[in-house]
């Protein structure tokens, strides 16, 4: 990685650590804050349970697929300068989707918010990584991961306060302030810094959004016209098709978008395929779960994103004490428990769901489910990193992060797929009896997932094992937060 041009500044650490860190929040509340408005949408747009899929789908759809390319972008064309386009390009979106008139034009506006934070999640990382020493990293590391998390946890409560207090359209309005000024600041502040450059991969690029678009496109049509439409069919094999001739091309490229080779390597795979089915399981059943507790037990959306608080924030407290026991007994148990507690607590929750029931009955399979994420998101991460030489941890994590936010996205359509049926929006126990069905099939994937984990090395077979052979790398991918 090559850092700023020869008698360039010094990197201002101060400002260099507070405007990532903005960027990265702004980010990561997008992608949660929106669901507990989703009952409010339905209602003012008119849209359907596809219309929902879709204005959480098409943000992470487009972030999945943008992710590498955007870094490869930041190392071309200089990291400030991509930066702060992400910056504007995220609030220009925002306020298309706070004016949106309709729901097509919020989805549209959902996936340019995707391409802002696309380019501005692993280029705030590289620039944190250019500007702090070695020795002092690791904190300005932690301290940007521990933002995220922040904005995680509280996307729902914040989307559900600005919903009851103001309007929907007030969750994209406030990104608009906020992600002019960070972007003229970061061109005033930030020092310039360039990356090897390489070969865009665009015919990649293109097959692979296209591929996964159409498995998601047809995914997503099941809610409304069925598993054996023809659309749905077609989509779907024309999507498996297409991904498989993106395998095919990257896999002959010297300098491909997407490292194939590392698949062969069994830590980076089972870390990586435990981080697509924990969010498979986890964005599937955020999605229905805020609109379970506003139409089916009747919260409102502050009271809902509140509710939720007790899911999402609890693995703040828990993931911070894993890691250290992660490095003294490895990572294989840990991704186990964490995904069982996930598979107990979406059970638990399936099987209590009944019209009039009270938030008591719910809680406890929240707080497990909870403390299983927050077991699970260190060690996946701690998981794919120490597979790889320190050349290819930039690639092996923006591929496995790659892979993380696909599960989303189908994890999302998968469980809207079960959830379906004509009748939900009307009936309070139609609606629950759905939901328990979905939420079913949310404990499955984590169940999956925990048979995934088991096929990560054991401990001592990591420690004692050589260091992975290192193959030189054009453009090293910064680290997300896995």
């Amino acid at each position: 990685m090559q850092s700023a041009e020869s008698g360039a500044a010094a990197p201002h650490k101060g400002w260099t650590l507070a405007l990532s860190s903005v960027g990265v929040f702004m980010a990561a509340l997008d992608a949660l804050v929106v669901t507990t408005a989703l009952p409010v949408l339905r209602t003012s747009l008119n849209a359907g349970l596809g219309d929902l899929e879709w204005t959480v789908n098409a943000y992470v759809l487009t972030f999945a697929c943008l992710l590498l390319p955007a870094a490869a972008l930041a190392d071309r064309f200089g990291r400030r300068r991509v930066f702060a386009v992400g910056l504007v390009v995220f609030a220009a979106a925002s306020a298309m989707a706070a004016l949106a008139p309709s729901v097509g034009v919020l989805i549209a506006a959902r996936a340019g918010e995707g391409l802002g934070a696309a380019v501005i999640m692993p280029i705030s990382l590289t620039l944190i990584s250019d500007a702090f020493p070695v020795e002092k990293r690791g904190a300005a590391i932690g301290m940007w991961g521990a933002v995220s998390g922040v904005a995680v946890a509280i996307g729902p409560v914040v989307g559900g306060a600005v919903v009851s207090g103001l309007n929907w359209h007030w969750i994209f309005w406030f990104n608009v302030p906020i992600g002019v000024v960070a972007a003229l600041l970061s061109l005033s502040r930030l020092t310039e810094s360039y990356g090897p450059r390489q070969p865009l991969d665009l015919y990649g690029l293109a097959l692979a959004c296209a591929g996964f678009f159409l498995l998601a496109w047809g995914l997503v049509r099941v809610s409304s016209v069925g598993w054996g439409s023809v659309q749905v069919i077609v989509s779907l094999l024309a999507g498996a098709v297409v991904v498989a001739a993106f395998l095919v091309v990257e896999g002959r490229r010297s300098r491909p978008m997407v490292r194939l080779d590392l698949f062969r390597n069994r830590a980076f795979n089972a870390a990586s395929w435990v981080t697509f089915f924990m969010y498979a399981a986890l964005f599937g059943a955020l999605f229905l779960m805020s609109q379970f507790l506003q139409t089916g037990l009747g919260d409102s959306p502050l009271k809902a994103g509140l509710h939720l608080l007790a899911w999402t924030g609890v693995s703040m407290f828990i993931a911070p004490a894993v890691g250290p026991l992660a490095d003294k007994y490895g990572n294989r148990p840990f991704m186990a428990l964490g995904m069982a507690l996930q598979a107990i607590g979406f059970g638990w929750v399936a099987m209590v769901a009944k019209p009039g029931m009270g938030f008591g009955e719910l809680i406890g399979g929240l707080l497990v489910a909870g403390a299983g994420i927050g077991i699970v998101f260190p060690t996946v991460a701690n998981g794919v990193m120490t597979s790889v030489g320190p050349d290819e941890t930039g690639i092996a994590s923006g591929t496995s992060a790659t892979l993380r936010e696909l599960g989303g996205v189908f994890g999302v359509a998968f469980t809207a797929s079960v959830f379906s049926h004509a009748g939900n929006y009307t009936s309070h126990q139609t609606f629950i009896t759905n939901f328990s069905h979905a939420l079913w099939l949310c404990a499955a994937l984590s169940a999956v997932a925990i048979g995934v984990s088991l096929a990560y090395p054991r401990h001592r077979a990591l420690t004692d094992a050589p260091a992975p052979a290192v193959q030189p790398v054009g453009a090293a991918v910064p680290m997300v937060n896995d």
